[in-house]
């Protein structure tokens, strides 16, 4: 890095870089560091080899793919230049450790940094200057980056979007105009808005053929349906589990929430910006117990296979611990016990135990006395008929507005065509071919969405539940629940009930309308009313690691 004339030999790369893709687009930075890269190259007689541009790039680390390819291109052997020229060491790098190990690495191999502005000999003092220099720049470059954090929670602290891709299922509007800025606010984009609330129906309460479904079911759900993602591309598990548990959908946007290092700031850093509600916080907190449960590193994997008819769905009301089994008499007594107390003693958990057959009977008992009246199911019904109803409302006013923009677009393409049958337009104009692909993709899109919407309010069911209805249900139920020894169905009872905890004075026995209505609707179409009883599908596997041999079978479930 020296200020001498080189030889007329002395070869040069110009390295040209701005910090955000804004300052890209405005096209003033870059086109003037070239013109003085060039000019500074002509006056000093080096042979200029090539130039690398940087649009919009952070010089805070080395992820940058010109950048790379400089350094490839000034590490190999022979090199194609002997200098690389920056309009300043910040455009080359604003870390202080770092801009040191590129400018040595290039060193190595007999390539040197020279800035425009900042010229710089090869001596310890110049060498410290440039240190410190790069120090001063990585300070700045900290520095500003509070100032424009600052503004950019402000900016959410007032409900404005600060410019990120927004979530699938919103759009960007502008919102108001403040001198030359524009402020912009997040809304329902009707498009892709149905397929999150899909999602969300999907995990709480399945698809009309099975119970409440994980994320890796509604994952193949919606790629087997062909139900694709905002860009077309398939559903993956990790974005999938982000839709689910990101609380911008029930109107609260966290901005600033985590790190570059994609660490969780603390709350105090965290600004809720308010957006337009996709989902109801009753259903977002519905799915975030069952995500919960459903999580092994938070609950191991309960029992849900074997002879008693409450295994895996009986806890204690105490504790929240399991009840299992445990005999006395030498197994002629049974009872349910809380299993922290087996475990641990007093100590761990007082809760009680029952006798099994006490328990049994007292839950089928009441089954069969409280819930399977007709009036007490039209009673409990009555809620979630009514959200149905006004779900499909909602829906048939989607498919209305979604059939609507497919005829708009469809009319528009059509002036277009007139257009250019008419001579006013000219087909070979790429801006006009842009249009029509967009207008074409605008009108099929609005199509695909119309008819999976439709299908989506068919496969729901129309089918009124009349009070006719509701009692040969409960008819049916209760012949169905009983075996001819007396004893229980346990699949029956589990279409009704999903949790029991037992207590020291009650027992509470709870369970899903949704799945009440679903039952009712299998047990209307002549199908069972058992709602299928999950299990573990154990499955062995070799395991592979980084060296190629076998190790001993791994079980995975």
């Amino acid at each position: 890095m020296n200020a001498e004339t080189p030889s007329v030999a002395t070869r040069a790369a110009l390295y040209l870089r701005v910090s955000t893709a804004r300052q890209a687009e405005h096209d003033v930075s870059i086109p003037d560091q070239k013109r003085q890269g060039e000019a500074y190259c002509l006056s000093r007689g080096y042979q200029l080899i090539d130039t690398y541009v940087e649009p919009g790039a952070t010089a805070t680390n080395d992820r940058r793919p010109e950048f790379q390819r400089m350094i490839e291109a000034g590490t190999t052997k022979p090199a194609p230049f002997d200098i690389v020229v920056v309009h300043s060491f910040s455009r080359f790098f604003r870390d202080h450790f770092e801009l040191e190990f590129y400018v040595r690495k290039l060193a190595k191999n007999g390539v040197k940094l020279v800035s425009i502005t900042q010229e710089m000999g090869d001596d310890p003092m110049h060498v410290m200057m440039r240190q410190i220099m790069a120090l001063f720049d990585e300070y700045q470059s900290k520095e500003n980056g509070k100032h424009v954090m600052r503004a950019l929670k402000e900016n959410a602290r007032q409900g404005f979007w600060n410019g990120a891709l927004p979530p699938i299922g919103y759009r960007i509007v502008a919102a108001e105009q403040r001198g030359a800025k524009t402020k912009k606010k997040l809304e329902i984009d009707p498009l892709h808005a149905d397929t999150v609330r899909l999602i969300y129906r999907l995990a709480l309460e399945g698809n009309g053929t099975s119970g409440p479904m994980g994320v890796k079911a509604i994952v193949s759900h919606l790629n087997a349906r062909r139900i694709f993602t905002r860009d077309g591309g398939r559903w993956g598990i990790g974005q999938l589990h982000r839709i689910l548990t990101r609380r911008t959908y029930i109107g609260e946007h966290e901005f600033n929430k985590r790190s570059k290092t994609k660490e969780l700031k603390p709350i105090s850093e965290i600004v809720t910006v308010p957006v337009p509600p996709l989902i109801d916080l009753e259903t977002f907190n519905a799915v975030q117990a069952h995500l919960k449960a459903r999580n092994p590193k938070v609950t191991p994997p309960r029992v849900v296979s074997g002879p008693t008819l409450l295994t895996g769905i009986c806890f204690c009301a105490k504790c929240g611990g399991a009840m299992t089994i445990r005999t006395g008499k030498g197994g002629r007594y049974r009872y349910y016990t809380c299993s922290i107390k087996a475990r641990q003693g007093e100590t761990g958990c007082s809760g009680r135990s029952i006798p099994m057959e006490k328990l049994d009977s007292i839950v089928a008992s009441h089954i069969e006395d409280r819930l399977l009246q007709p009036d007490r199911l039209e009673e409990v019904l009555a809620s979630v008929l009514d959200r149905r109803h006004e779900r499909a409302e909602r829906r048939q006013e989607h498919i209305g507005e979604l059939n609507r923009r497919a005829a708009e677009t469809d009319l528009r393409l059509k002036r277009l065509y007139d257009a250019i049958e008419s001579g006013v337009a000219d087909l070979s104009d790429p801006a006009l071919k842009d249009r029509i692909t967009g207008l074409k993709a605008l009108r099929d899109q609005a199509q695909v969405d119309a008819e999976r919407a439709q299908a989506m309010l068919e496969s729901s069911g129309n089918r009124a539940v009349t009070p006719a209805t509701v009692r040969r249900f409960a008819d049916v139920a209760r012949q169905r629940i009983r075996l001819d020894g007396g004893g229980y169905r346990r699949d029956h009872l589990r279409a009704f009930a999903q949790r029991v905890e037992v207590g020291e004075a009650e027992v509470r026995i709870m369970g899903s309308k949704g799945e009440l209505l679903r039952t009712l609707t299998a047990v209307y179409s002549g199908k069972s009313a058992a709602i299928g009883v999950p299990s573990l599908g154990l499955k062995w596997r070799s395991g592979r690691d980084s060296n190629p041999r076998y190790r001993f079978p791994s079980m995975t479930v």
